[in-house]
């Protein structure tokens, strides 16, 4: 038995889109749980007879959902994946995140987000840059045996490995990926398991979003004691990202994206050390991605 936890709020557009890629797979022994505080979201939800809706008294995040979603799983299962309910996964994704487990050492697998944006536009070519990226150096890690973290969008884990999650955490991927490698397992990268990710479109929801991931890893730096990511591991392996430069129009979306990037650790710098803000002033919605 496989148990999915696809975790939501307000997205009743982009959830039946969700649930219906994995019920599209070719693993049929699944079971499928929707996490939401919202009645529109978990309307569109009910519609699916195989899926178990689980209402959140209060919108308190996305640990808090995990957390909750967990209780209810199948006794039967061993593997959860995690996704969420504005995106959607692709054929056969299930099946090449499994077969990493029959490998015992293996404790996650990290699915592959891909962009869903036009890359014609700057914050377009920006969201597939990035994704190219952070491909890239999985494969990269993998190779040489180093650690990466999960990508939030679409993991799979053992289910006795899935620690309780804190409140208010920021980046319950980077966090849950810590604690998998502090129990003694590695973790896989399934490139073949793509997710499809709708990224911002303005400068605003992309620093909301930039801003909740980085400083998700910030946060966990301070919960965990480890460095996950800072602007200057960020700047290793800085000559990447002209490899996907195919135009001069391209190289000037570059140079400002570099920038934005200084920008955002001024922003996060600001918000968790001078003006100390919590995790729930720090997430906001992105609703260009919706």
């Amino acid at each position: 038995m496989i148990s999915i936890i696809i975790t939501t709020y307000k997205e009743p557009k982009t959830i039946g889109k969700a649930i219906e890629s994995f019920l599209r797979q070719d693993i049929k022994d699944i079971e499928i749980l929707v996490v939401a505080p919202d009645k529109e979201t978990l309307d569109v939800a009910k519609k699916y007879e195989k899926v178990k809706i689980i209402k959140e008294p209060v919108k308190a995040g996305k640990s808090a959902a995990i957390n909750m979603a967990i209780k209810y799983v199948s006794q039967k299962s061993e593997i959860v994946i995690l996704s969420d309910g504005d995106v959607y996964v692709s054929k056969n994704s299930l099946s090449n995140l499994l077969h990493f487990f029959n490998n015992k050492k293996i404790g996650a697998v990290s699915g592959n987000p891909v962009s869903l944006n036009q890359k014609n536009n700057k914050y377009g070519y920006w969201a597939y840059l990035l994704t190219r990226i952070a491909d890239l150096r999985r494969r990269r890690a993998v190779k040489a045996k180093k650690r990466f973290f999960c990508s939030g969008y679409l993991f799979a884990i053992r289910k006795k490995l899935l620690p309780k999650l804190p409140k208010e955490l920021l980046s319950e991927d980077g966090y849950i990926s810590h604690k998998v490698y502090e129990q003694g397992y590695s973790i896989a990268y399934s490139p073949k398991s793509e997710v499809f990710v709708n990224y911002p479109t303005n400068f605003n929801d992309w620093i909301i979003q930039k801003k909740r991931s980085a400083g998700g890893y910030n946060q966990n730096y301070k919960i965990l004691g480890v460095k996950m990511r800072s602007f200057t591991s960020e700047s290793i392996g800085f000559f990447d990202f002209f490899k996907f430069v195919s135009s001069l129009r391209e190289f000037f979306w570059l140079i400002q994206l570099f920038l934005a990037r200084i920008y955002l650790w001024l922003v996060i710098y600001r918000d968790i050390n001078i003006k100390k803000k919590k995790s729930g002033e720090i997430w906001q919605r992105v609703e260009s991605t919706k």
